[in-house]
């Protein structure tokens, strides 16, 4: 047995919560592998929207366990919120029995958050665009072998740890200004903490091994998406861990020869959130529309997303560094109704024509070059079977196969888990 990895092969916000909960029943366990409460997986189903942080987005599946992995940052105030939010909703986890968590993820602390906004603010007009949930600052106290760990919270001298930390955040802050109150912050982390030990603890690296060791069935649930990736995206404008392939087997502790399909998701167009380069974009009446027609605001923090075209040689060198084996296109009911869309081939870049990512897309910024496609005006929504989809829809489809080398095995036309098709 092999784990299947399913992450974003754009700037994030493709639809892998969707996906993940359509696919779930084929699984015995989902987990997620890197990332923090920053993610907004976004699912529908029954007429219910749930928006999930840090939860993996198997837990709706009775038969499914889900596994926060030690490659996720965890914030104990946010996972309470999320806790509650779905238990009020009729999904009370700690009775459902399907949630473990790694004891070697990293804990985020209220003052990580004061560091995260410090750091933005005084970044100024350079700034990163981070959302300020503090997760940054974690990763850094993690390779600084400074930070917090799940395991930590059942030892005695925790809160001593914790002190400690806190003490060498509070000097850092110090620099920036006046040390704001977090009191009340405080108070809400360590009561969040109780409620963390009453889930099951497990190291995620032997988990993994024993569920493949007896023959089940394991998907490792990606945030973000690749040209996030802190080595391999738009650095550094990007997260604070690794979105690719190669995170799950560090995020879960999969060794490389354990990796089996992975499922790269894309929009049928491309956004990003926040700062830095997008050679795609479109700032003017046709990115108003995508935005307006593809409700492009952020599930986690209502940012409106910034929308353009299909971007192929990203995609391309997403592809490339994942090893992806099979596709997800999503959002294509956005599409209808544009009599032309648009498919970036090549950048024109440093006075020469180039079909792949360079080294610096920041402070050089690459010009696209277009290809016409035509575009398709039927409503998506309603379809349930690959015969309905319409001819221009199927051509594009092909189009992109044929560009990218990789099956489009599954199409999302809706938000909804039933306006999934599987192609093939």
């Amino acid at each position: 047995m092999a784990v299947d990895v399913l992450l974003g092969l754009q700037w994030g916000d493709e639809g892998k919560g969707k996906i993940v909960d359509v696919l779930a029943p084929k699984y015995d366990l989902i987990a997620r592998f890197q990332g923090g409460p920053n993610a907004g997986h976004t699912l529908e189903f029954d007429g219910k929207k749930f928006v999930l942080n840090t939860i993996p987005s198997g837990i709706f599946e009775e038969n499914t366990m889900n596994l926060i992995g030690n490659g996720v940052v965890i914030d104990p105030i946010i996972l309470k919120k999320e806790l509650d939010k779905l238990k009020e909703a009729g999904h009370d986890l700690l009775a459902k029995k399907n949630l473990m968590i790694a004891r070697k993820a990293h804990l985020i602390l209220p003052t990580h958050q004061l560091l995260d906004a410090s750091s933005e603010k005084k970044m100024g007009e350079g700034k990163i665009g981070s959302t300020l949930k503090g997760i940054g600052p974690t990763y850094m106290d993690k390779t600084g072998r400074n930070g917090l760990r799940v395991g930590d919270i059942f030892l005695p001298d925790f809160k001593e740890r914790y002190n400690k930390l806190v003490a060498k955040h509070r000097d850092i802050l110090s620099h920036y200004g006046e040390v704001e109150d977090f009191s009340d912050r405080e108070a809400a982390f360590f009561d969040a903490i109780e409620l963390l030990k009453q889930f099951p603890h497990v190291d995620s690296e032997h988990l993994v091994a024993k569920y493949l060791k007896e023959g089940k069935k394991v998907l490792a649930e990606g945030a973000q998406g690749t040209m996030l990736d802190i080595d391999f995206g738009s650095y550094p404008f990007v997260t604070s861990s690794n979105t690719t392939t190669a995170g799950a087997c560090t995020g879960l502790g999969i060794a490389p020869n354990k990796i089996g399909e992975v499922v790269g998701i894309f929009k049928a167009y491309c956004t990003r959130v926040g700062g830095g380069p997008f050679p795609t974009e479109l700032e003017n009446e046709v990115g108003e529309e995508l935005r307006k027609v593809g409700h492009e605001f952020g599930a986690t923090t209502g940012r409106p997303r910034r929308c353009g075209w299909i971007d192929l040689p990203a995609l391309k060198y997403a592809i490339m560094l994942n090893g992806v084996t099979q596709l997800v296109m999503t959002k294509a009911d956005v599409l209808s109704g544009f009599e032309k869309i648009y498919a970036c081939t090549h950048y024109k870049y440093n006075g020469e024509v180039i079909d792949y990512m360079p080294y610096d897309i920041c402070s050089i910024k690459p010009e696209p070059i277009w290809e016409e496609i035509d575009g398709w005006n039927e409503d998506l929504t309603g379809i349930r079977q690959p015969n309905e989809i319409p001819a221009k829809l199927q051509a594009y489809i092909t189009y992109l196969e044929n560009q990218l080398e990789v099956p489009v095995k599954y199409l999302s036309v809706g938000p909804d888990r039933v306006q999934t098709l599987t192609l093939g």
